[in-house]
């Protein structure tokens, strides 16, 4: 036996902590690497995997890292010096495929399973990060499959020492894209799914439950100036930088992409129900954990304000990247749990489906936070989530209720104060804005309207923009619901007095002709608000042309949501006018013949010409691009064509008796 061999091996023996012993493991990969007895090599591998005293018990991923280190580094250091023109410093006489074979033999009984996974796992890693082509075909694929066999078989005894299972994740997360497809089949998914949902989300080799995030707000501290700051020099910063540096946190997007394919390939599908729900367990706890910090009190747009120069520079960055990668690692998941829904039979079954979709919007609106911070709610992979499993949910009215009565705003009626609970009446507004055709009418005004009702009256915070817009799209969805005909009737004076009184702030110009237009269109006949209130249309067009007469025509400022391109400015006035001209082909015959002249002369109470322009261009648009059908579009061309309309467009009203006659014709005021 190589005497500095037999001194490893020794001092492994006698070594009476861990840390001693982790001492030694830089000599045991300079030595592995040197050793030319193949004899010797399975002898140092089999100790370094059979010597407890490096493996303390519960399982340390840390401890874990430093044994697959010694193979990984052992592998690279042999291949390096294979490949490498001077000789002279020649480690190991044997080829690699010798010395794998000899390292290999050491995985024997006398360690547990999860401990070769370790071994195999780094001699793969190591010869496919250096593209070596010297190892034969048939080695690698024995290697393949003995890691496979020894993964399986380690999840199956994963009882018998605490969080051994977490090697287990660790090897298969940095090893498996390197697996052929035909083993990729053989992994027991059943067995791995829990152990990663686990060991991601709740072990403390991962987010740890995310409490952490509450811990935080001991830390947050005022500062001079009425500021937080939550110092670099804490204990809960030190607490995160570790937890980011965590091989399991570190590799989000592999493992996220693990557990999506484990779901994509588990047989028991009760297994993807519990992870769902574990999930759930998990964003709920995240979600509360934010509530209590101090840091939650705040309003994106204020931060600036409100936070010292360290904290919104330096601490708080980290941390949202945190959250934001495990909000990409909880949506990759959530896509695949859809998706598999989507093609199972026993999943989208009445049974299971109602309560998995209600599971995934649980998530998504713990989630929010994050979300709607980084504008991720419009990203594709959110989008599928969100839209499925709202499709699948409204299908079942009695279960969409009972989601919308479970996430409804906390205080129904009233703006709530802190930030957080805004966030979630957002998310309660563009849910409950695609349940209305599913709802009963009762539901639709007691709690969609009623919550949607303060945030639809102009307040004047920029605060509450969007949220705003959210409101109003839920209103208009409430009154667009064939069922609730009464309901419409009920609020449609209120939703246009409401109307008046937002714009132009904080309703924009978009917004307000899009609401206006949507209104006329629900008051269309043959609806039941026609049926109910027949003059509904020709009210609304009457408060829209009174106010025209007292309004600014004052450029607004431009809409932010708009390209530059097509962002035309518009004064108050323009804007009301257009309004009107969006909805003409909406009325009846009898009130178009009626407000195509009033529409003219209204033309030409816009003073400034370029607004009139634009006025006049959009009343030749809707004349004229098909948006009317045949009996109004033959009204339009008379009008035109006959009876002056486009001489009053143009020109404006003229005099009565320099009206338009034939030759020969009587005079109005002629007693013949």
């Amino acid at each position: 036996m190589d005497r500095s061999l037999a001194t490893l091996l020794r001092s492994l023996q006698t070594s009476g902590f861990p840390e001693d012993a982790g001492r030694l493991l830089p000599t045991a990969t300079n030595l592995l690497s040197r050793l030319s007895n193949p004899l010797n090599i399975s002898l140092l591998a089999s100790h370094l995997l059979a010597s407890d005293i490096l493996y303390p018990r519960p399982t340390e991923l840390v401890r874990c890292r430093q044994i697959f280190s010694v193979f990984y580094t052992a592998v690279l250091r042999l291949i390096e010096d294979k490949t490498s023109e001077a000789q002279e410093h020649v480690r190991s006489h044997l080829s690699v495929s010798e010395w794998t074979r000899a390292v290999v033999k050491g995985a024997d009984d006398n360690s547990p399973r999860w401990r070769h996974t370790l071994l195999l796992g780094a001699l793969l890693l190591a010869l496919q990060s250096k593209d070596f082509e010297g190892l034969s075909t048939d080695l690698r694929k024995k290697l393949e499959t003995a890691l496979v066999v020894a993964s399986n078989l380690a999840l199956l005894q994963k009882d018998t020492e605490p969080n051994c299972e977490l090697a287990v994740v660790f090897v298969l997360n940095h090893t498996f894209p390197l697996l052929s497809d035909p083993l990729h089949a053989q992994v027991q998914y059943d067995l791995l799914l829990p152990v990663l949902i686990d060991a991601t989300y709740f072990s403390r080799e991962g987010l740890e439950h995310g409490y952490w995030l509450g811990a935080i707000d001991n830390d947050v501290r005022p500062s001079p100036g009425q500021q937080f700051k939550w110092p670099s020099t804490s204990n809960s910063f030190r607490k995160l930088t570790e937890l980011k540096s965590r091989s399991l946190v570190a590799g989000f997007g592999a493992l996220s992409r693990f557990i999506a394919h484990s779901i994509d390939n588990v047989h028991d599908r009760v297994l993807i129900i519990n992870s769902t729900n574990r999930i759930a367990e998990f964003s709920r706890t995240l979600a509360t954990s934010w509530r209590q910090n101090k840091l939650s009190e705040l309003d994106p747009r204020e931060e600036a304000q409100f936070l010292d120069q360290e904290t919104a520079h330096r601490t708080l960055p980290v941390l949202l990247q945190l959250l934001r990668d495990t909000m990409f690692s909880i949506i990759i998941t959530l896509r695949s749990v859809l998706g598999r829904l989507l093609c199972d039979r026993v999943l989208a079954s009445d049974t299971n489906s109602p309560g998995i979709a209600m599971q995934c919007l649980h998530i998504l609106r713990d989630l929010y936070f994050i979300t709607h911070r980084f504008g991720l709610n419009s990203s594709s992979q959110y989008v599928f989530i969100n839209f499925t499993a709202i499709d699948i949910l409204s299908r079942y009215p009695p279960q969409s209720e009972n989601l919308l009565e479970a996430i409804r705003p906390v205080d129904l009626g009233h703006i709530p104060p802190h930030p957080l609970d805004r966030l979630h009446d957002l998310f309660f507004l563009n849910t409950a804005e695609h349940f209305t055709l599913t709802l009963s009418p009762q539901t639709n005004q007691g709690l969609l309207f009623n919550a949607a009702a303060p945030y639809v009256d102009p307040q004047g915070d920029p605060r509450l923009g969007e949220i705003f817009e959210a409101a109003h799209s839920v209103m208009l969805a409430i009154l667009a619901a064939p069922q609730n005909a009464e309901v419409a009737t009920k609020n449609v004076p209120f939703y246009i007095e409401t109307l008046l009184r937002s714009f132009p702030k904080p309703l924009t110009a978009r917004q307000f002709r899009l609401a206006i237009k949507s209104v006329m269109r629900l008051a269309a006949p043959p609806s039941a608000i026609a049926v109910s209130m027949p003059l509904m249309q020709a009210i609304v067009l009457d408060l829209l042309r009174e106010r025209m007469d007292y309004a600014s025509e004052d450029l607004l400022p431009p809409n932010p949501d708009l390209p530059v391109e097509t962002n035309e400015p518009l004064s108050e006035k323009a804007v009301l006018l257009l309004s009107i001209i969006d909805c003409l082909s909406l009325l009846p015959v009898s009130l178009l013949e009626e407000w195509l002249p009033l529409t003219a002369e209204l033309l030409h109470k816009v003073k400034n010409p370029g607004q009139r322009q634009q006025c006049q261009r959009r009343l030749w648009d809707i004349l004229s691009n098909g948006e009317m059908d045949v009996e109004r579009a033959a009204l339009c061309v008379a009008w035109w064509t006959s009876r002056g309309g486009r001489e009053h467009v143009l020109l404006g009203a003229r005099p009565e008796e320099l009206d338009y006659t034939m030759s020969g014709a009587l005079q109005h005021h002629s007693e013949l």
